[in-house]
């Protein structure tokens, strides 16, 4: 039963990024995230002033690497410029699939949604940004009943523009 939530869940996230039409023009941002979650990320714009974030990796390494996922709807509030980067202002709204067991998915498996923000610092000439993020997370589905139903995780980024 387990192992088939954790499979739904997966599935749930990739259908939700297959289906967004890509930007005429899009850029892919591919990166890592570290802090809480840790793991890989990937940025896919959608329109001028919205986004796919996916990151895939691990809930925290105090809980032996217990595994995670997100992907959530990114839209830029704005941004302030500068002769040699801008700061865009993002905010979002996604789903979150994490295990809080021994490790790996398949333990435990929590599901919920998350609210970050998000200030960039974007490079102009490199395809670099690095990010700040702050999330609140609502927790609706907890396998062992022992996580809080609301909390906040967050952390810095680095991408590269392709």
């Amino acid at each position: 039963m387990k192992r088939t939530t954790s499979l739904t869940a997966l599935a749930v996230i990739g259908a939700a990024t297959l289906a967004a039409p890509p930007a005429a023009h899009a850029e892919v941002g591919v990166g890592v995230f570290v802090g809480q979650p840790t793991g890989l990320d990937i940025k896919v714009d959608l329109a001028r002033r919205s986004a796919l974030d996916i990151v895939i990796g691990w809930q925290d390494f105090d809980d032996g690497r217990d595994g995670y996922a997100h992907v959530t709807y990114l839209v830029g509030l704005g941004a302030a410029r500068g002769r040699s980067v801008f700061v865009p202002f993002r905010v979002g709204v996604g789903a979150v699939v994490y295990d809080d067991g021994s490790g790996g998915f398949g333990d435990e498996v929590n599901v919920g949604v998350r609210a970050p923000v998000e200030v960039g610092l974007r490079f102009r000439r490199t395809p670099l940004e690095i990010y700040g993020e702050l999330a609140l997370k609502l927790t609706l589905l907890d396998d062992g009943d022992d996580d809080d139903p609301i909390d906040a995780d967050g952390g810095v980024g680095l991408r590269v523009y392709f």
